[in-house]
Order: structure tokens, then sequence, then C-alpha cells
């Protein structure tokens, strides 16, 4: 009799363990369709949904300890944002558009002007975003003031510390609140994302970067902050206006050119060859250069499509009738076939230029554009089943690109900081 008592218990306990679904299937302990942003089990017996955990606790760090930053100066104002500000300055607006991008050249213009203008006001009210600004300033004072170079890693700074505190205290507390689904907590995820994807390009984590990208496409879809076809010729209006568009952001971030370069291996005294070294464009055999030349062409027809794909967004968010949508899907389809021409013509290139070999840093992140410009262009307009295995089969393929960029990028810091034999920025201008 007590076995089964004790084995009846252990079947109840098995039930309860209800590891996915929104909050209320589990709670009530049956099992969830999944379907988002509401699950429909709970809407067909006329339940409030509750919503899913945060996709942001994957980010949650280890704790930091508490550092004494009085005596950090920034030409950025690295103290916090306060919420007392009633007005912000055109200088405020440009000096966090620089932040948003490292893998820029430090002068190029990025043309986010909006998004920071919006993230700033944002921060006088909501501590999430303050806490990430305030994290993003410092990280950055550190990148410019010790260089990118090894020993700006060995000998952190307590501005660097006081970015990775701050950054912590953004994704905790963004972590413990998004599990409601109101228009400012869908806000304050996708501005906070945005950030974070700027935070992690400073931190060189482009794996970190390519999750944070992923999980903000993924809230902007399944809230459907565009208007989309939920069946055939049925247009459904967006569920949330007046969110911030994270699609547009990360299209502007990596349409700017890139600034890392790594020019062919050399050998070294062993006879063994390094992967990457410091030879000027001058000093390399013409043969090496050619798969170098490669990279502005190719990035220039892949920033038209960029900006086609802007315009194509533009029009979707404002799309009123089944009618004008059946045309944009034809114009989604023409973007996406010129990104496949783009991909064959850049394979084709670099089988012409000879053997194969690692690619130039700024080639690599050519191919992490031309994903991310998928992936948006695959989840605009579109709701149908077979829509979620597309696009994990290409979200993979980001973070597998993603991965290979951080490894290029933190050995071409390492053989940077080797050649040169001091603290610097690796930087090609």
């Amino acid at each position: 009799m007590a076995e089964s008592v004790v084995a009846h218990k252990r079947n109840i306990e098995r039930k309860t363990k209800v590891k996915t679904g929104c909050a209320t299937c589990r709670i009530r302990k049956v099992k969830c369709d999944e379907n988002k942003p509401f699950c429909q089990k709970c809407v067909n017996t006329g339940r409030t949904c509750d919503g899913y955990e945060s996709p942001f606790r994957f980010f949650t760090s280890q704790p930091i300890n508490n550092v004494h930053v009085g005596g950090i100066k920034s030409d950025f104002g690295l103290r916090p944002i306060q919420p007392t500000f009633i007005e912000i300055t055109p200088k405020d607006i440009d000096l966090l558009n620089r932040c948003f991008s490292t893998k820029t050249l430090f002068d190029v213009k990025l043309g986010c002007d909006e998004e920071a203008r919006e993230v700033l006001q944002a921060s006088l009210t909501d501590p999430h975003i303050r806490h990430a600004v305030s994290s993003l300033r410092a990280l950055r004072e550190d990148l410019e003031t010790s260089g990118d170079g090894p020993a700006s890693v060995a000998q952190q700074t307590p501005s660097y510390h006081y970015g990775l505190q701050q950054y912590n205290m953004a994704l905790g507390g963004l972590a413990s609140n998004l599990s409601s689904r109101g228009s400012n907590e869908l806000k304050s995820a996708l501005l906070c994302c945005q950030i974070f994807i700027s935070i992690e390009q400073v931190r060189k984590n482009y794996d970190a970067m390519a999750q944070h990208i992923i999980l903000g496409l993924r809230i902007m879809h399944e809230y459907r902050t565009r208007p989309y076809f939920a069946a055939a010729n049925t247009l459904v209006p967006a569920h949330h206006d007046h969110l911030p568009l994270l699609d547009v952001f990360i299209i502007k971030l990596f349409a700017a050119p890139c600034k890392f370069a790594d020019p062919p291996a050399t050998a070294d005294i062993s006879g063994s060859t390094l992967s990457v070294s410091l030879i000027s464009p001058q000093q390399q055999p013409v043969e090496s250069r050619d798969l170098r030349t490669i990279a502005p062409d190719m990035r220039t027809e892949l920033t038209r499509i960029a900006m086609s794909t802007l315009e194509f967004l533009g029009k979707v968010s404002q799309v009123k009738s089944v009618e004008i949508a059946l045309q944009l899907l034809s114009e989604k389809a023409a973007l996406l076939e010129s990104l496949e021409s783009w991909l064959n013509d850049l394979e084709l290139v670099q089988t012409e230029t000879g053997p194969p070999g690692p690619e130039p840093i700024s080639v690599c992140f050519l191919r992490l554009f031309h994903l991310i410009l998928k992936i948006v262009l695959l989840g605009a307009l579109d709701s149908s089943p077979d829509l979620y295995a597309a696009l994990r089969t290409e979200n993979d393929r980001l973070q597998g690109v993603a991965n290979n960029v951080g490894e290029r990028v933190r050995s071409y810091i390492r053989c940077s900081g080797t050649s040169s034999g001091r603290r610097g920025r690796s930087t090609v201008r």
C-alpha cells in the first residue's frame, strides 16, 4: 500500500514538471500548444494567457562585485542617466549614436539618431534601460581609453567593471518583468535588446550578440509589430503599434563599413604559418590581395539590398489592404532572390580567386549581415506553420557565423598586440 502511495506521488510530481508553455498552462499543469503570442488553449477556454518565460534569462551573468567608480572620468558623461533630466540634447543623441557600434570606423555615422533619441527618452523613466545605457557608455569609454588590444583585457579598468555591473543589473531586471506582455514591457525589452547588441559588440562577444539579435527579432515577430497574413488573403493589423523597430536598427548597424582587416598568412621562424599578421596592403602579393578586394564591391551590392529592405519594411508597417500586401509579397520574394544571387556571386568570386583559405573578417561580417537580412525578410508578412522551421535553420546559421566572427576578431586582436608590442586599437582606417 505504501509503495502505491509513493508511486502515485511520483506520478503527480512528474505531471507538475512542465518546462515549456505559457505560465497559465504550467500553473494548470496541462500541455500548452505554445502558440505565440497567446496560447490557443487558453483563448479557447476563455482564460487569460499569462505569457512565456523571458528569453533573456539565457544571458544572466555571474554576480559582479561592486567597484568604486567615483574616480572615473568620461567624455560621455559616464554617470548613470538620472530620471530628473527633462530634455535630451543633440549632443546626448550624437554620443549615444557613436556608442552603438564598434564594427565600424569610429568616425562613421550610423544614422541611428532617432533610435538614440528613443532610448534616451525611455531611460528617463525605465531603470532597466538606464542601466543598459550606463553599461554601454562605460564599456565604450574603456574601449576608447584602453584600446582593444590583448593588454586591455588583462588590465580591466574600474570603468569596465562598472559597465559589467550595470549590464548585469539591466539583464536581471528585465528578465524579472518581461513575462508581462504590455506595450511598455515589450518596448523596454526591445530597446534593451538594441543596447545589449551594442554592448556585446563592444565586448567582442559576437556569439552573445547574435543571440540578442535572434531573440529580439523573435519578440518582434511573435508579438506582431507589423501587419501580417494570418491565412490566404487575410491581412491582420499589427498587435502592438509604436514599438521600437529593432530590425531597422540592426540593418543600419550592419550596413556601416567594417573596420577590421586581416592580411594573409605569413611564415614564422619555425616555418609554420600564422593565420593573421599585420602586413600593409601595399606589401601583400597581388594574388593574396584579390580576395580582399571583393569586400568593398560585395558590400556595395549588399548595402543596396539592405536599403531596399528598409524601404520594404516601411511599406509593410503602413499596409492597409490585401491588394497592396500581395504586391509587397512579390517585392519580398524579389529581395530574397537578390540575397540568394548575392551569396552565389560571393561564392563564385571566392572560387575564382584561388584555393580556399581564411576569409577576411570584413567578408565574415558581410555573411552575418546577409543572414540578418534574410531572417528579417522571411518573417515579414508571414505567420505560416513552415516559417518557424525556416527561421530556426537560418538562426542556427547566423549563430555559427557569429561564433566564427568572434574567433576571427579575437585572433586579429591577439596578433595585432603581438606585432605592435604595445596596447592600441587594431583598426584600419
